[in-house]
């Protein structure tokens, strides 16, 4: 147990020289109960005030830090500290600091970690970005150990974007997602998230599940695969993809319904979601049968998609109403922001193809979840790992909070 304070020269009987500088009172050692009353309690009855506090504990281990102001504040704070201290087998550490600190004014950037396997190597890579751009680290929080690791970073950032392109270095080096968001309430307010549905919310592509049972899968997965790479028009594509569904029995749809997979994780992360307050909906530019089958399977506030004509109990390979396109995914994405009362600011949205790059866009922070390469390059940030409800730890949720309870 080590005394640092600047003036132990001091006695108890001195008068004060004038306003002192704030005392930092570090402890450390086993956690039990009662430790951080009884503390607190010594520093009221010397009559110190309190200006900061933070608490950690990891693995049982406890460290306390308390900054107080000592003006006017009974000299014996000190001693009494320390034979607590000792009584309880703790370290007590003291240090004077300025009595205003510059730091306390500098903007926040947070920036979330995020793979199957993060060892030393990938945090001192993270850790060498921040301070080859003149940053920072304030504070790191593991979030979570399952289905994936994730760590939060707070930094007081020297140049910004600097940092952003060497973070991207160091993911694409690593093998791990990085996000890079403004600490404050433009991350803690997010109320609203939406996504796509094919290969995002679920693992399959409606549309060649469809063309399975009409016996066209290989053409229609050419199709598709270009137009989410953006090297075809979304709703051209569409037109020649449907096309090819005609004469296709409606009991179809039900057969293809019975076959889709939910992504990992998909159930946990909606659960999530609506347990924080959060509205969750879908934009697709699949079909409204296997969305509204979706909505109310998952309990989703809000689901839109395209309509497959039929008559006569079968496809005629077109789509009645709007193409639900790239711009339209944004407009909707608009849309139920508004009807949520939620400020485009305070959503989130998540996709992988080209049609969703405009709803990622408009989005308060738009994720490219194992996404095309195109999208990977342009969305705000991405999770490459299959879990969905991994996106919960880059909105900064601690998988404590996470609720599995619906996972199967």
């Amino acid at each position: 147990m080590t005394d640092h304070t600047a003036d132990p020269a001091r006695t108890a009987g001195e008068p004060a020289a004038g306003p002192r500088s704030p005392l930092l009172i570090r402890v450390s050692g086993r956690d039990r109960p009662r430790l951080t009353a009884d503390l607190l309690r010594l520093v009221a009855e010397a009559g110190a005030q309190v200006e900061d506090m933070e608490q950690l504990v990891v693995r049982e281990r406890l460290t306390l830090d308390v900054l107080v102001r000592l003006d006017g504040a009974d000299e014996a704070l000190v001693r009494d500290v320390l034979f607590w201290g000792f009584t309880h087998g703790l370290a007590v550490d003291f240090e004077q600091v300025e009595r205003r600190s510059q730091r306390a004014n500098l903007r926040r950037h947070a920036i979330t970690v995020l793979g199957e396997r993060l060892g030393p190597a990938v945090l001192a890579a993270v850790a060498d970005a921040v301070a080859g751009t003149g940053g920072n680290i304030d504070r790191i929080v593991r979030l979570a150990t399952d289905p994936v690791t994730a760590y939060d970073l707070v930094v007081i950032a020297g140049d910004v974007e600097r940092m952003r392109r060497a973070l991207v270095e160091v993911a694409g080096e690593h093998g791990c997602d990085i996000a890079v968001q403004v600490n404050g309430l433009e991350r803690r307010a997010k109320r609203l998230v939406v996504m796509d549905v094919d290969s995002t919310l679920i693992t399959d592509e409606v549309i060649e599940l469809l063309a399975d049972e009409a016996g066209c899968r290989d053409r229609v997965r050419a199709i598709t695969d270009r137009a989410m790479a953006g090297e075809l028009d979304f709703t051209d594509s569409l037109t020649e993809r449907v096309a090819l569904l005609a004469g296709l029995d409606e009991d179809a749809i039900e057969r293809v319904r019975r076959r889709i997979r939910l992504t990992p994780g998909a159930r946990t992360f909606v659960r999530t979601l609506q347990r924080l307050g959060f509205a969750v909906g879908v934009v697709s530019g699949g079909f409204t049968p296997f969305t509204d089958a979706l909505a109310a399977e998952l309990g989703l506030d809000h689901a839109y998609a395209n309509r497959l004509e039929v008559v006569d109990g079968r496809l005629t390979g077109r789509v009645v109403g709007r193409v639900v396109d790239r711009a339209r995914k944004a407009e909707l994405l608009a849309e139920i922001a508004a009807a949520e009362g939620v400020p485009l600011t305070q959503t989130v949205a998540v996709g992988d193809g080209a049609n969703d790059l405009d709803m990622l866009a408009a989005a308060g922070l738009g994720i490219a979840f194992n996404a095309k390469p195109v999208v990977r390059r342009q969305a705000d940030t991405t999770v490459s790992v299959p879990y969905l409800d991994a996106i919960l730890f880059m909105l900064g949720i601690r998988g404590a909070d996470v609720d599995r309870s619906d996972e199967g």
